[in-house]
């Protein structure tokens, strides 16, 4: 893949990304009690193939590319989104107030914006720096990014009206949200002009914020649920992970 197509590739992904946000974001506007079985079901599959993607893909390769000091640049990636989601803007929960009978200060709904355009931010970044990586290895980031950005849209949008404010405000939001995603994703290009060594890092930092992501954010909303069927698509979740990275390997000739 030349340079430009690396670019358009990037810009592309962080924009359906962000797209997805905003779609779901759109949901709620339009229609103000969504399932939230819908909402679980989509981050117990995020949940499933974005583990599945960092155990079998990520950590792996930031070892092989970064060497003994990629779990130093792991840890840091883990620790930065975890201090900018609860120690700067206080603990993020996917989905809980979407119930309509759950009311949230506009303070809260204030601070839960940033922290998921925080969020938005590195999902997005950590999409480009695996395409310049790995195309098979960013294309898989990028799918596992978009199963959990329409709850994400649906969270903040949600989180909005409950705080009283009016429905163009939430839908804005969600909007702010996948744009954050898409700048993430935009800004990340500049490190493929600098160095392979930094790209190299990039990505297992990016790695440390994946398993955050899921392990951090995705699997302990997860199990607040209790529909048993939850579970069990966490798992169909690694089994889609595996079954689409063997498909794109053997049929659509993407790999490594």
């Amino acid at each position: 893949m030349n340079d430009t197509s690396m670019t358009l590739a990037v810009l592309l992904y962080g924009l359906l990304a962000g797209g997805a946000a905003i779609l779901g974001g759109t949901f709620v506007v339009l229609r103000r009690e969504w399932p939230a079985r819908v909402q679980e079901y989509l981050l117990a599959l995020s949940a499933g193939f974005l583990l599945s993607l960092v155990f079998i893909e990520l950590v792996p390769e930031a070892l092989h590319t970064v060497g003994p000091s990629a779990p130093l640049y792991m840890l840091a990636g883990y620790a930065v989104l975890h201090f900018f989601e609860h120690t700067i803007v206080g603990h993020l929960h996917f989905g809980e107030e979407t119930h309509s009978e759950v009311m949230v200060s506009q303070v809260a709904s204030y601070s839960t914006f940033l922290g998921l355009c925080i969020h938005a931010f590195f999902d997005g970044f950590t999409i480009a720096v695996g395409i310049q990586f790995n195309y098979l290895v960013g294309l898989l980031i990028f799918i596992a990014v978009t199963l959990h950005k329409i709850p994400e849209g649906l969270t903040i949008a949600s989180v909005m009206l409950a705080a009283k404010h009016n429905r163009r405000m939430a839908l804005i939001a969600s909007v702010v949200v996948g744009v954050a995603t898409f700048l993430g994703a935009a800004g990340a290009l500049m490190l493929g002009g600098i160095s392979e060594t930094l790209v190299g890092t990039a990505f297992a930092f990016s790695a440390g914020i994946a398993t955050y992501v899921g392990a951090s954010d995705l699997i302990p909303e997860i199990n607040h649920s209790k529909n048993r069927i939850i579970p069990l698509l966490v798992f169909v979740g690694m089994m889609l992970f595996y079954a689409g990275k063997v498909a794109l390997e053997t049929f659509a000739g993407v790999g490594h």
